[in-house]
């Protein structure tokens, strides 16, 4: 006990998990503002259309900030999401399961994801 508190980490938690929820927490909200303005102030009239979207994914750094954000996106739900099931104190062999689990998970809706802003952009 220190300074009247009594605390404790959760099983399965540390600094590095954290640091990185609120790191992507971060760059989610930067990456959705350039998405915002770019995508609905600096084009004229916005992106409306597939095609106006298709013409626009030609410029080298929109599929690259979309599959950051992407990656940011998924990474920081599922860590939260980590966090949430950690509540229900499961033992070492499920957290090693969920661990697991929700690392494929991420992978699959990462390179899902990455493979879509492919298919815009191929489509070009």
């Amino acid at each position: 006990m220190r300074d009247g508190f009594d605390v404790k980490a959760r099983m399965g938690e540390n600094a590095g998990f954290w640091f990185f929820k609120v790191l992507s927490g971060f760059l989610i909200i930067l990456v959705l503002f350039f998405h915002l303005v770019i995508n609905h102030l600096i084009v004229k009239g916005g992106l409306l259309l597939y095609a106006d979207v298709v013409k626009y994914y030609q410029t080298w750094i929109v599929p690259v900030m979309e599959v950051f954000f992407l990656i940011f996106v998924v990474s920081h739900a599922l860590i939260g999401l980590r966090s949430i099931l950690l509540d229900l104190h499961p033992g070492n062999t499920a957290l090693k399961w969920m661990n697991r689990g929700l690392l494929i998970l991420g992978v699959i809706a990462i390179v899902y994801g990455t493979w879509l802003v492919f298919v815009i952009v191929g489509r070009g």
